[in-house]
């Protein structure tokens, strides 16, 4: 098996940190210097300028042949995922169409939208594996289509492709490989459609992406959806309307912009140069570094492990998902954080010490499976611990109308540990305000300065939170001092901040904020609007609150499900 060439990762530069190239793989810098090119090429047009630049389109086609073992008359350039997946729906030859409930929405709406249209049928197979016994199982004399992903985004299972093509026989097959193609090795031929977009392990950028066609789907397949680029002799303007072109052609709804196009060719030769199976490797060996070392610290795998591409998801037990992403965040590591799990997904230039970063910041949070919990004053960050019997005289010692409070970010949300004076009502154990919640949640972790708020009683306040790290640079902890704006007149300006005296209050005060902001009653809500509450919540940190998804979803009256389900698509 080939090694990476060093070459192949000289021309990428994101940080370690970096594992999140299951939503976006940050492009090389031969696609940069590519687009850079192209564009001030034209910039310079002159008489030839156009017909070079759309010659782009045919080495983008090109390149895509090799990758697929196709050919360029069954490979049409599309701007992403989701446009192959309309088109392969609205094509379709009529009858049942089955596809996992559990899919990525880009492989459920269109071909929900087909059937409104009454184009076909949707049949759904019910969450879990997509495998060949469970596929055979639900298929029916009905089912003309199955549709799966390659690699499922949530679990990271990786498709039999081969033996579900022996499963679903002369049927269609249509794949949607935009989290496989590029990252691991499989045998596209199986498909009779495939589309993937360049966004994510291809590293093409936004825009870019690909279908190819078989043989037995363009014979099918009524193009309903193909515009003049996608019509025989396009370039004959005799005010008629010519029929589909007979090739993957006849998918094209107009011209991909040669630019993109010759972004997207130079990001699939680099990846040529590498090889898919060098690549494949270099991940699997950094999935497994990972792998070991959340094991090691007690940490449940819980996407696939027998079948996966580049996808590692895992739970901390006793640590909810947002909290173990928050913690990441803060210290530079990119992950996907879903509300059950947080995901990982590394390339073949993630450099070994990642798995180290990821540990230097899950230690603090993990304990082994099956341990007790130790008291309080144990798990406490020693750099926390040596402060807090510090933080009354210091209270005493800046004097009356000011208060000094040190919290544990590793307790959120009720995270005061030590706290000196009584400005804003709190006591032990209460929690952070509104505003430092949300500066946790988004991983904004730097430190405000002599900034104006207001205390519970109207008062103004002058505050500043100060972050505290551990040695490796990941904030454990914040030093926050509030001090009465004797200057100051009570006119509203200032920071917006809260300071609840306990959790209970910091939930109700965050909902009812949210909703209030949604501007219509609970009662009249529709789901833009209800997705709307659960945006901003999500933003402001709620979520790192225990049973924060129970009390919203009482709030909202719908279920604790449907919540889930729209922070999945606020997060995808």
């Amino acid at each position: 098996m080939r090694r990476i060439s060093p070459r192949y990762l000289l021309e990428f530069d994101e940080p370690a940190g970096y594992l999140d190239f299951a939503r976006f793989g940050p492009p090389s810098h031969a696609v940069l210097d590519t687009t850079a090119t192209l564009l001030h090429r034209a910039t310079t047009a002159g008489p030839s300028t156009v017909d070079e630049l759309m010659r782009q389109e045919v080495r983008a086609k090109a390149a895509v042949s090799r990758l697929s073992g196709s050919d360029t008359d069954h490979i049409v350039l599309l701007p992403h995922t989701s446009l192959g997946l309309f088109q392969a729906a609205f094509n379709a030859p009529g009858g049942e169409v089955l596809v996992a409930a559990s899919e990525f929405p880009a492989n459920t709406y269109p071909w929900a939208r087909a059937e409104q249209a009454g184009r076909l049928t949707v049949r759904r197979l019910e969450s879990g594996y997509v495998t060949p016994e469970r596929v055979a199982e639900a298929l029916t004399p009905s089912t003309s289509m199955v549709a799966v992903s390659a690699v499922d985004y949530r679990t990271g299972y990786l498709a039999d492709l081969a033996a579900l093509r022996e499963v679903v026989g002369d049927r269609l097959l249509v794949v949607d490989g935009i989290q496989a193609f590029g990252v691991t090795e499989a045998p596209w031929e199986a498909a009779d459609v495939l589309v993937a977009g360049g966004q994510k392990w291809l590293r093409a950028g936004w825009g870019t992406g690909f279908a190819v066609v078989s043989d037995r789907a363009l014979e099918r397949m009524d193009p309903v959806l193909s515009g003049w680029t996608g019509a025989r002799d396009p370039g004959l303007f005799d005010d008629e309307i010519h029929p589909p072109e007979n090739t993957a052609a006849a998918w094209s709804l107009s011209n991909l912009s040669p630019v993109t196009s010759g972004a997207f060719a130079a990001a699939l030769e680099l990846l040529e140069q590498a090889g898919v199976g060098a690549i494949s490797a270099r991940v699997a060996e950094r999935i497994g570094e990972l792998e070991e070392m959340l094991l090691s610290l007690g940490a449940e795998i819980v996407s696939s492990v027998e079948r996966r591409a580049g996808i590692l998801a895992f739970s901390l037990p006793d640590h909810p998902a947002e909290r173990v992403g928050s913690a990441l965040t803060a210290a530079g590591v990119t992950s996907t954080v879903r509300p059950e799990h947080v995901r990982f997904s590394p390339h073949a230039t993630t450099p070994p010490e990642a798995a180290e970063l990821v540990r230097s910041v899950l230690k603090g949070l993990a304990r082994p499976s099956g341990s007790r919990p130790v008291p309080p004053a144990v798990t406490t960050h020693e750099v926390l611990a040596a402060l807090v019997p510090a933080i009354p005289g210091l209270a005493a010692m800046i004097g009356p109308g000011n208060e000094v409070v040190l919290h544990d970010l590793s307790r959120l949300p009720d995270s005061i540990i030590a706290i000196g004076g009584e400005l804003t009502g709190r006591g032990l154990g209460g929690p952070m305000t509104d505003l430092l919640l949300g500066l946790v949640r988004r991983g904004t972790t730097q430190d405000l300065t002599n900034y104006r708020t207001h205390g519970p009683d109207g008062r103004p306040i002058r505050s500043s939170t100060l972050f505290l790290r551990d040695a490796d640079g990941v904030a454990v902890g914040a030093l926050c001092v509030n001090s009465v704006d004797t200057a100051a007149a009570v006119d509203g300006n200032g920071e917006l901040e809260t300071f609840p005296p306990d959790v209970d209050s910091l939930q109700r005060f965050l909902v009812e904020r949210a909703i209030g902001r949604a501007g219509i009653p609970v009662d009249l809500m529709k789901k833009q609007h209800k997705a709307a509450v659960v945006r901003e919540l999500d933003e402001a940190g709620f979520f790192l609150i225990k049973d924060s998804v129970d009390h919203l979803a009482g709030r909202l009256e719908v279920t604790r499900y449907t919540i889930y389900n729209y922070l999945n698509e606020i997060r995808a």
